[in-house]
């Protein structure tokens, strides 16, 4: 079916209401933490638990932004129809994170929306500079996503269980989708762009950790 540019627009609007949205998005498959019960942990733990799962939601809310730009301005179908599933997938982890965090006794970021709206910029951007791009951005993007969630692993209390369970299925997604990009003809990205990208999740990180 073929869609035309407002009738993509409506879509991309009808997704960020729904990915800004406390509790609209739902999983698509089984939770990775259900059958885990909850350990104790003091309550610095539990807070620090949660701000870090704080943090893996916002990222995911700016996955879904990101793969929404994308699929926006890019310019093949089998590229857009791959960004668009990578993206229904991602809000798989949208949906997990946003429990946890509530689980944990705290609530997700209140800078959501500012970081859904830049990150569908750049994400259109990068379509816009060719498909190539547009797959090497996703590639780098969910290189620098497998390392933070890697760090955050480490630093998860270990009685943690369940949200332990969950960074991991979600980083064995992001190396697929990484890899799924490297392999659609996604290219290196400029050593300049990959270090703002850098900068721009400690700031990210570093601000949602709190807010």
């Amino acid at each position: 079916m073929h869609l035309s540019l407002l009738d993509r627009l409506v879509l991309r609007a009808d997704s960020a209401l729904r990915t800004l949205s406390a509790q609209a998005t739902r999983s698509q498959r089984p939770h990775p933490d259900a059958q885990l019960g909850e350990q104790p942990m003091r309550a610095e733990e539990r807070r620090h638990a949660a701000a870090l799962m704080r943090i893996n939601h916002c990222g995911e809310v700016c996955a879904q932004a990101l793969y929404q730009g994308q699929a926006l301005t890019a310019r093949l179908p089998k590229v857009r129809a791959a960004m668009e599933q990578a993206a229904q997938e991602e809000s798989d982890h949208l949906a997990w994170c946003e429990q946890r965090v509530h689980e944990l006794g705290q609530r997700t970021s209140y800078l959501n929306p500012l970081w859904y709206g830049m990150s569908f910029l750049l994400g259109a951007l990068a379509g816009l500079a060719g498909d190539e791009i547009s797959l090497g951005f996703v590639a780098e993007t969910e290189r620098q996503v497998g390392r933070h969630l890697s760090s955050h692993l480490q630093q998860l209390p270990a009685q943690d269980l369940r949200s332990r369970a969950i960074v991991e299925a979600m980083a064995d997604d992001e190396e697929r989708h990484g890899a799924m990009a490297r392999a659609a003809g996604g290219i290196d990205l400029p050593p300049q762009l990959t270090r703002l990208m850098q900068a721009m999740a400690k700031v990210m990180t570093q601000t949602v950790y709190h807010v």
